[in-house]
Order: structure tokens, then C-alpha cells, then sequence
């Protein structure tokens, strides 16, 4: 094993001949694996050893710290005999134990597991690092609560396969997806043996080779993919993943789950089944398997029964046609996590009250600007939660609408016939509308619309893509609008950003430099005494530091003043600094303003926001 890991390391270079030869001879005084020990003398990290690996042997890889692992699993095995075979159990699924492994070759080590638990071992790959921590963590007699331990039964929803022609087979139908049983959505990963079906059920094809569809989708129905897809859909769950990368690389297939906004790895699933699990995605999300040239947009609706209590959630998903295959991402829409309470997404007081004083105005506009992802749809939800009253006509042009809202109009937007925003504002101002909600102001003609909206009677609520609140003005001109149109129209702007919640389980505080405190911008008196506070890092947050995630906002509200320099004409930096004259507290000063309450960290203030 060791000399043949070596080979392919320096054949794809990913060390050099050299190194393999110094850790050959470090291995030789020293013992231990290869890879371990080429991770120890810093020539590859963890990441991949066990990548390759997992090619090597046709084996999954997982990443153990996004596991939370029952503690019933965990007692199968003593903490002996993970220590002495660098092993772990990860699930039991009948009469199966998955066991991440650092040597998945060891047959001593599964036939002794197998004699011992009386189960059947089936081998995933982790580092030997990973297992090391792993076992420490969870045979130390930890008392931690994992908040997901509890019986997460999962049913989805029976995949309707019967398409249109070319959605399945050649005869234009999809093979029936039977309906998923709970057993099936177990937290657990199998191992992914194809050999029995390899050329039988389906194949690995070029680009410009006949595609066999009625093969592919019956190797997408296959146990092994179809469990692999629940597993990532509950996980994704449970760990608090808001989206869901399937990546496909010309020698890897990688994913991944963005968590409070960053990127972690999950799983390097072999490459065989590439194909049939991203089929599965599209069957379930009732896409064209046959169309992998275009993007495509669908959605999966699964039903959750947690604590006797039923609700569902939506996956939306969107494929795109990259260089090695088709990229999935899956973007969880949960309604539990909206918040619609507006006090609870952050505001400083003094900007919340003007950003309320905005939405109860009979008529104007107010504009919600940030990147993507930076909670915009939340807080526009939000406001129309607070305008939702019987008496009131509320109409909502979405791309797409993410979550349904009781009593509310919602229009989703349909560009492939003509069903635009600028379409759809034309159509709400027929129907009488008290509110109307556009989803994003792309061009003149939306924004054309919208502000004649505004001007005649309406509340406009809507979204851009600008870096703070001053330069959404000029973003509004150099689109064509007048400035004056956006003077008189224009009642609120408000910019934003999501950063990281401090763990509140392993928050403590840590030193900062009064110097360094200076330069993000408090003064050099308060920077004496303030107290700055990190998480340590423990179970509960994938020892990250952070669990949750906080607004931070620059509410401009337009008074007389900003009007009159709009109309002239002025450049956003002097918008910026009658704004400021004026007491709108910025990007940078709200993320000060959650250091001050020990909310978040000065890397995460930095990070979003500037000076």
C-alpha cells in the first residue's frame, strides 16, 4: 500500500520524488503510515492523502468533523480497539457498521470488528488524524448534548418520474421512483460497490458518445445513490447547511456544505458514481437527464417528522454544465430559520426605527442592497410580515419565490416566456395593490416602472447589488433614471452583510492590542477597555468558533438635505458624508457595535466591512 501511495502522489505531483524518498527513510526510523507521516513532515495535508486514497480503493472519504456519530454506534467498538486499528464506527444500518478507516486494506482489523460486533463492516476512508481526534472526542466521556440527538424520521416525497419526451428513457418515460422509506434515510454512508453493475446498468461517457438514458436512470434508482443522496439531504439538515455543493473534477468528485457562510468538505464520493447521483438530483428535482448542456432549475420538496411534528423543506436546485460534468448546488429553503421578527436580525435601535418609519409610509420606495447572500430576501420578508394585515394588497414579483407567505400575492418569474419583472410591475399595477415587492432591479425598465409606482400611490419594496447605501443612488442614474425621480421617489436605502455569531458554549475572551483596536475604528479611550471575546471551538459549532450568523446594517434614510444633493447631482462619497452628518451609523460602526455586545469577532468585521 505505502509504495504504491507514493507512486501516484509524485505520478499526479503532488509531492516530488525527493520527498517520498526523505519520508520513506523518516518512516523507516520512525514507523507509521506513509501518508501520515507525509502529512507530518508537511509535504500533502490530510485532505489529500485521503482523497487519493479513496480513488485508489474505490472508497468514499469522509470528513469526521461535520459527523455528529450516536453514542450507541460509538459503543459497538471499545476504545481499545479504535485506538489500536485507527478506526471509528460511523453508523449501523441493519446488519451493516460503516467504519471510517485510515488503511481500508486492513482485513485484520474489519474481520476482528466483524467477529467482535457480529456485523457486517462496510470501509470509508478518513485521516488518521481525524481518527485520532475523533476517538478522543468521543470516548472521553464528553457530556455535551449534540442538539440534532434526537429521532429525525425523514419521508420524502414520492418522485413523480412520468415526463415529457426525453426526460427519461428513450421512450420518453422516467423508470418509477418508489417511495423512500425511513430505513433508507438513516444518517449513515454505505460503501458504493458498482462492480457487480459496471457495463451492465450503466457506463462512464464522453461528451460526444451516445448517452444510454434508460441505463443512466436506472443506475441513479440504484440503493447505493439513492442513499448517498439522503444522507446529504438530512445532513444538511442537521448540521445547519444552507447549501449544498455536488462538484464533479476531471480525477475527483468533491462535496461540500456551506455552513454560517463558509465552505466546508463533506465527502470525495468515487467517481463511478458520479453520474447516477447527479441523475438522482435532477430526477428528484423533475429535470431533463438528457439535457447536460444547459443549466437547468428545479426544486425537491422532502417531508420531516421531528418530536411527532410534520413540516417540509424545499431544495432548490440549479445545475450547470462545467468542463468534467454537470455542478448541483442545492440552496435549503427552510421557513423555520426566516426570521420575521425584526428586532432579531441584528438592528442597532436608532436603524430600526427609521427602517420602520420607511415601510408604514403609504407611497415611496425602500431599497435593500447587499450581495448575494447577505440576507436581503430575509429582511424584506420580513417587512411585508409586519405590513401583512387583512385590509392591505400585497403583490410580490420573485426570482424565484423562496418562501411562500400566507397572504400574500407571490409571482414567480418565468424570463423563457416573457414573464419578467418589468412584466410583472405592469400587470401588479392593474390588481390594485397597496405594496409590491420586486425582487431585484436589473434594468431601466424595472426600475422605470417602479419608481412611477412609488410616485403614484404605492409602497415599493425591492433589492440591488451595490457595496452601501450612498452608491445605490448613483447605481439608479447611470441606469438612466433622473435624479430627480430618485430624489422624490426614494424613501429609504439600506445596505448589508451577514457575518458569524461567537459559539456561545466555547465563547471567551481573548486579547486584542488597544493599537489594533484603533485601526478598525474605535478610539484610542474605549480601545483601553474594551473586552474582545472568540469561541474556542468545541462539538456543538464543528469546532469552528462560530454557530449562527447576525446582520450587521447602514440604514440612509433620504431627509431634505440627501434630496437636495441627489438632485444636483452629487457623487456618493458626499452622499456618504451628509449620511454620516447626518447620524446613519455604517457597515463598519454596526459591526463595532456587535463587538462592543461580544456578538462576533474583529476577523469577521474586517472581513465584510471597511473603514
Amino acid at each position: 500500500m505505502s509504495t504504491k501511495l507514493g507512486e501516484i502522489l509524485v505520478r499526479e505531483n503532488l509531492i516530488t520524488a525527493q520527498q517520498l524518498r526523505e519520508t520513506l527513510d523518516f518512516q523507516r526510523e520512525n514507523g507509521g503510515r506513509l501518508g501520515s507521516n507525509l502529512v507530518r513532515l508537511g509535504f500533502v495535508s490530510d485532505d489529500v492523502v485521503t482523497a487519493v486514497l479513496s480513488r485508489q480503493y474505490g472508497v468514499p472519504s469522509i470528513n469526521l468533523e461535520l459527523f455528529q456519530i450516536d453514542k450507541d454506534v460509538i459503543m459497538l467498538i471499545s476504545e481499545e480497539v479504535a485506538s489500536k486499528y485507527s478506526v471509528l464506527p460511523v453508523s449501523k444500518t441493519g446488519a451493516t457498521l460503516t467504519l471510517a478507516m485510515a488503511d481500508p486494506t486492513n482485513v485484520f482489523a474489519m474481520d476482528d470488528i466483524k467477529f467482535m460486533t457480529g456485523l457486517n463492516v462496510e470501509p470509508v476512508i478518513a485521516s488518521e488524524s481525524s481518527i485520532i481526534h475523533a476517538v478522543g472526542k468521543y470516548y472521553s466521556g464528553s457530556t455535551e448534548i449534540d442538539i440534532f440527538d434526537q429521532a429525525i424520521a425523514v419521508e420524502a416525497e414520492k418522485v413523480s418520474t412520468n415526463g415529457k419526451n426525453g426526460h427519461g428513457s428513450k421512450n420518453g418515460k422516467r423508470p418509477e421512483a418508489g417511495k423512500v422509506t425511513d430505513a433508507d434515510l438513516d444518517v449513515s454512508l454505505d460503501k458504493f460497490e458498482f462492480g457487480a453493475h459496471e457495463g451492465e446498468d450503466f457506463e462512464v461517457v464522453e461528451d460526444n458518445d451516445e448517452i444510454d438514458l434508460a441505463a443512466l436512470a436506472r443506475a441513479s434508482e440504484d440503493a447505493p445513490v439513492v442513499r448517498l443522496v439522503n444522507v446529504l439531504l438530512v445532513d444538511s439538515l442537521r448540521r445547519g447547511a444552507s447549501d449544498i455543493h455536488v462538484e464533479p473534477y476531471e480525477k475527483d468528485f468533491r462535496i461540500r456544505f456551506r455552513i454560517d457562510g463558509v465552505l466546508y468538505d463533506v465527502m470525495h464520493p468515487p467517481m463511478k458514481i458520479r453520474d447516477p447521483l447527479i441523475s438522482r438530483l435532477k430526477i428528484m428535482a423533475k429535470l431533463d437527464i438528457s439535457e447536460k448542456r444547459l443549466p437547468q432549475d428545479g426544486r425537491i420538496k422532502i417531508k420531516v417528522k421531528i418530536d411527532n411534528r410534520s413540516r417540509e423543506l424545499d431544495f432548490r436546485v440549479s445545475t450547470l454544465p462545467t468542463l468534467f460534468g454537470e455542478k448541483v448546488v442545492l440552496r435549503l429553503l427552510d421557513k423555520e430559520k426566516l426570521m420575521l421578527d425584526m428586532t432579531k436580525l441584528g438592528f442597532e435601535q436608532e436603524s430600526l426605527d427609521k427602517f420602520k418609519r420607511a415601510i408604514s409610509n403609504p407611497y415611496g420606495m425602500v431599497l435593500v442592497t447587499g450581495p448575494t447572500g447577505s440576507g436581503k430576501t430575509n429582511t424584506l420578508y420580513s417587512a411585508l410580515q409586519a405590513l401583512n394585515t387583512p385590509e392591505t394588497n400585497i403583490m410580490t414579483a420573485e426570482d424565484p419565490v423562496e418562501f411562500n407567505l400566507q397572504g400574500i400575492n407571490q409571482v414567480q418569474m418565468k424570463e423563457q416566456i416573457g414573464l419578467n419583472f418589468a412584466a410583472a410591475l405592469r400587470s401588479f399595477l392593474r390588481q390594485d395593490p397597496n405594496i409590491v415587492l420586486v425582487g431585484e432591479i436589473r434594468d431601466f425598465e424595472t426600475a422605470e416602472i417602479a419608481i412611477k409606482a412609488a410616485l403614484t400611490g404605492h409602497l415599493v419594496l425591492s433589492t440591488l447589488h451595490t457595496n452601501d447605501a450612498p452608491s445605490t443612488i448613483s447605481r439608479l442614474v447611470n441606469m438612466g433614471i433622473e435624479p430627480f425621480l430618485v430624489a422624490t421617489s426614494v424613501n429609504i436605502i439600506q445596505a448589508q452583510r451577514l457575518i458569524r455569531r461567537i459559539c456561545s458554549s466555547c465563547k471567551e475572551e481573548t486579547h486584542v492590542p488597544p493599537e489594533g483596536l484603533v485601526e478598525i475604528g474605535f478610539s484610542a479611550e474605549e480601545a483601553k477597555t474594551l473586552k474582545v471575546y472568540k469561541g474556542r471551538g468545541c462539538q456543538l459549532c464543528n469546532n469552528t468558533g462560530y454557530k449562527g450568523r447576525v446582520g450587521l446594517y447602514e440604514v440612509m434614510e433620504i431627509t431634505d438635505e440627501l434630496r437636495e444633493l441627489i438632485i444636483i447631482g452629487a457623487s456618493a462619497m458626499e452622499l456618504r458624508r451628509k449620511a454620516i452628518e447626518l447620524g446613519m451609523i455604517t457597515l463598519r460602526e454596526s459591526g463595532l457595535y456587535k463587538l462592543r455586545e461580544g456578538i462576533t469577532t474583529i476577523e469577521e468585521v474586517v472581513k465584510e466591512t471597511v473603514l
